[in-house]
């Protein structure tokens, strides 16, 4: 059995519901944090959350955020490392670190500028040519499972 990490997935303003379920339940059963920054794309109450991410609530540590103001506050001077089609740096090339936030953009559109600014280090997933992305969901495990195996935990 592993210890929960340190490391945690933020997730900016989630639009599918299906998805953020199947990163709850990614961070419940690797033992990672996660933060949902609102507003979401969808109804956030209780009943919607347990059908998404079924019985794995209860095994997650997770907090919702009214805004992304209210994330940043509240993260200190931890790094965040964003999951995104407009990086330059390949997951597997970077260093990931023990207390490190990986964020998620929107499906929709990702992130604005402001948030591109205030990331630490900006990880892609090479693709092969023509093709447009993975799923968010895909996406996130594929980075949370390769910082887990680094920080070894």
């Amino acid at each position: 059995m592993s210890i929960p990490s340190n490391i945690r997935l933020a997730l900016y303003q989630p639009d599918i519901a299906a998805n953020t379920g199947a990163m709850m339940r990614l961070c419940a059963c690797l033992g990672a944090g996660l933060d949902i920054i609102e507003p979401c794309g969808f109804v956030m109450d209780d009943q919607k959350l347990r059908r998404a991410a079924m019985d794995y609530t209860e095994h997650l540590s997770y907090k919702r955020h009214r805004s992304w103001d209210d994330f940043v506050g509240q993260i200190g001077k931890r790094r965040l490392i964003l999951l995104t089609t407009r990086g330059a740096t390949p997951y597997y090339d970077f260093a990931f670190q023990k207390d490190d936030i990986l964020l998620t953009g929107r499906e929709s559109a990702g992130v604005p500028d402001d948030v591109h600014a205030r990331s630490s280090a900006r990880l892609v997933i090479p693709m092969q040519p023509g093709i447009r992305s993975l799923n968010v969901a895909m996406s996130a495990a594929i980075m949370l499972a390769e910082a887990l195996r680094q920080t070894g935990n």
